[in-house]
């Protein structure tokens, strides 16, 4: 019971070996370089005559898999390892060229086994008793490889490498006009130049690798003739032999291990040609091949007259060619019936599009842009561009960025060239209505000075187009000089998305549509659903909830806590229908939310209240009664008021202060409604928004 415990215990760290050993080997990378290794081994080990047979088999077989895939595959670039599949058939070659010298010079006095039985069954079936036969065979063998297929297919490879590589840059200008049209999207247009980067780089490889290939035919025809030359000196001076029968034997050993070496070698160098001479062809080799060639009727029709005209002459064997004048003519007259249909079928397709089209539907005439970027045609390369982010990925990122911020998808942004705007201009547009222009520099930087003071830099003075801010444009080598001064620097893109941040943000109100509110509906959670089917439409429409979510909008007051504003629509329904009321105790219910949004960097909340005085003269100026009031100030009265906002603002706006105009919760909208005309950025904010953990500052009234 002990022994056997013993010798479970000491076999089972050969099992553990044996298992890891044959996990390596199912990883690709490990089989393949100990296949590396084994053919580098083959150079300095010696090889027993039956491994020697085994291999010569499988570089056989390994020849004629790449000659099949180079048949079956569509494109060459299917085929792309090409290059390193040739070497290490090359290096597999020689490898096993050295191991059967080594057999045939060491041991071929002892009969045509010496090495191997493939070399002695391929020199016996070639030569037929008659070494001279054999040699010739060989010798021809080598001449078509060398002279005609590896020298063919080099050539090809050369010019393909050289027209491909020179054809690059058409090619991808050619891409960039194609994205830059709208033609195909940037996922196809990364394809299209990755394909094009792979074409370039196989056919430069497939220019070198056909080296390996005649390098591997003279290779053959050396180690051949010293294996005859140095074989028969051997067998006469070291081994007794006669010369006749050293002649005999070493010559057969020799042309079988060329013939064994120089078939497969053929076999590749038929593969390299066929893949490199393939480069304008689309489809498979023998779609293509008899494609083209049975593509022309008359072509087979003449070869089938030939054919005849040569039965028909005396002492020709008739059966074979009446045989092929039959084959082909019935062949021709078949291409020619499938050609006829063909005609006939593309003569109705031509007709029906020759048809009148039909007239495209009015309804088309009324789609619009909610969002359009029209650009100059200087301004393209900021799509496609090289240098910088690219403006697409930036508004991307931008639609992003404002639906984490307040909750609101933003439309796609379409963006189009426009030839009748000059080269570095663009227009910024909301259903269809021009909202923004500006002008760029699409090779320069856009420097601006916080302090607003003049920038000490050689530059093209402008102003930039979102803030209206005194700027520079600068060349990039200046960047580095500029942010050292503590400027800020911001690339052509990034001034756009800036301006495209902006007006999306002031017209988000309007581009907040029923179907939009119909989306963030359907996607709340299932409790909050419930509330919303009591609320819709007993208490309120889903037309109304998009108005109050438009008025939080307009304010920049963000709507992503949808649950919380539903909540506080239906508290409000109880007392009121009103919009303007329901908005109003929403925000009170936001009021966290709003005193966090305009908490400064020292962490409290500046505000600027409203005097008593301004308070009853908004109280007095409401007419109407109930839900119906609105604001009747006479004119004069409110261009003082005006006036008083400007100066009391712009004195903090000296101060580096952007405080809140605090009022009651009485007269909100309607403080609102008259300073949004002039200063659209002044937030108006009621006491009920003040949250009651949240820091306030007054800085005074007015």
């Amino acid at each position: 019971m002990a022994d056997a415990t013993t010798s479970t215990a000491s076999a089972d760290p050969f099992v553990i070996a044996l298992n890891r050993i044959v996990g390596a080997l199912k990883r690709g990378e490990i089989a393949l370089a100990l296949g590396v290794v084994a053919i580098l081994s083959v150079l300095i080990l010696p090889m027993p005559t039956w491994l020697l047979d085994i291999s010569l088999a499988l570089s056989i077989i390994f020849s004629v898999l790449i000659l099949m895939v180079g048949l079956f595959i569509e494109r060459p670039l299917e085929f792309s390892a090409f290059p390193t599949v040739l070497l290490i058939s090359t290096m597999m070659r020689l490898a096993l060229n050295l191991a059967s010298t080594r057999l045939i010079l060491g041991n071929g006095a002892e009969g045509t086994a010496a090495a191997g039985h493939v070399i002695q069954a391929f020199g016996s079936f070639v030569m037929g008793g008659n070494f001279v036969i054999g040699a010739i065979v060989f010798i021809i063998l080598v001449i078509v490889n060398f002279v005609v297929i590896t020298k063919g297919s080099g050539r090809i490879a050369e010019v393909a490498a050289r027209f491909s590589l020179d054809a690059m840059p058409g090619k991808q200008m050619a891409i960039d006009a194609d994205l830059s049209a709208g033609l195909i999207d940037e996922g196809k247009a990364r394809a299209r130049r990755k394909d094009l980067e792979d074409e370039s780089n196989f056919f430069g490889a497939m220019d070198g690798a056909s080296k390996f290939v005649r390098g591997d035919a003279i290779a053959g025809i050396i180690i051949t003739a010293i294996n005859v030359v140095a074989g028969i000196f051997i067998g006469v001076a070291q081994k007794g032999l006669s010369f006749t029968e050293a002649t005999h034997t070493f010559t057969l050993l020799s042309v079988g291990d060329g013939l064994v070496s120089q078939i497969p070698a053929l076999i590749v160098s038929t593969a390299a040609g066929m893949l490199v001479s393939k480069a304008g062809i689309s489809g498979s080799t023998d779609k293509a091949l008899f494609g083209q060639l049975s593509a022309h009727p008359a072509a087979l029709g003449v070869a089938s007259f030939l054919a005849f005209v040569l039965a028909m002459i005396p002492g020709v064997p008739f059966v074979p060619f009446i045989a092929l004048s039959l084959l082909a003519g019935g062949a021709a007259w078949k291409v020619t019936q499938r050609q006829d249909k063909a005609a006939v079928d593309k003569a109705e397709a031509e007709k029906v599009a020759a048809a009148p089209p039909k007239e495209e539907p009015i309804t088309t005439a009324l789609q619009i842009d909610q969002i359009r970027l029209e650009l100059g045609y200087g301004l393209l390369t900021l799509i496609n561009g090289e240098h910088g982010t690219r403006l697409t990925d930036q508004v991307r990122a931008l639609r992003r960025s404002i639906a984490q911020e307040m909750g609101f998808i933003m439309p796609s942004v379409r963006i189009q060239d426009n030839l009748q705007l000059q080269a570095n201009a663009y227009i910024l547009r909301i259903k269809e209505i021009e909202i923004g222009r500006g002008e760029l520099r699409p090779n320069m930087l856009l420097v601006m000075d916080p302090k607003g003071e003049p920038i000490a830099l050689n530059g093209e003075n402008t102003t930039e187009p979102t803030f209206g801010l005194p700027a520079q444009w600068v060349h990039d080598s200046q960047r580095e000089e500029a942010q050292f001064r503590g400027y800020t620097v911001v690339e052509p893109q990034t001034v756009i998305t800036t301006h495209l941040t902006e007006v999306v943000k002031d017209n988000m109100a309007e581009l907040f549509s029923f179907t939009e509110t119909q989306k963030l509906a359907d996607e709340l959670d299932k409790p909050h659903q419930k509330l919303l089917t009591d609320m819709v439409p007993s208490q309120i429409s889903m037309g109304s909830i998009q108005r109050i979510l438009q008025n939080l909008l307009a304010e920049r007051i963000s709507i992503r806590d949808l649950p919380t504003i539903l909540e506080g629509i239906a508290e409000a329904c109880g007392f009121s229908r009103n919009i303007s009321i329901v908005t109003e105790h929403v925000r009170a219910r936001l009021a966290r939310q709003i005193s966090d949004a305009h908490t400064n960097d020292q962490g409290y909340v500046p505000l600027v209240s409203l005097s008593p005085q301004w308070e009853q003269s908004f109280a007095e100026a409401l007419t109407g009664q109930g839900e119906e009031k609105h604001l009747s100030m006479a004119p004069s009265k409110l261009q003082d008021f005006i006036a008083a906002v400007r100066v009391a603002f712009e004195r903090f706006a000296m101060r580096g202060e952007t405080p809140v105009l605090l009022v009651s919760p009485a007269v909100r909208p309607y403080v609102r409604s008259i300073i949004e005309r002039f200063r659209p950025m002044t937030v108006v904010m009621s006491q009920n928004e003040i949250h009651p953990k949240a820091r306030i500052k007054t800085l005074g009234s007015i």
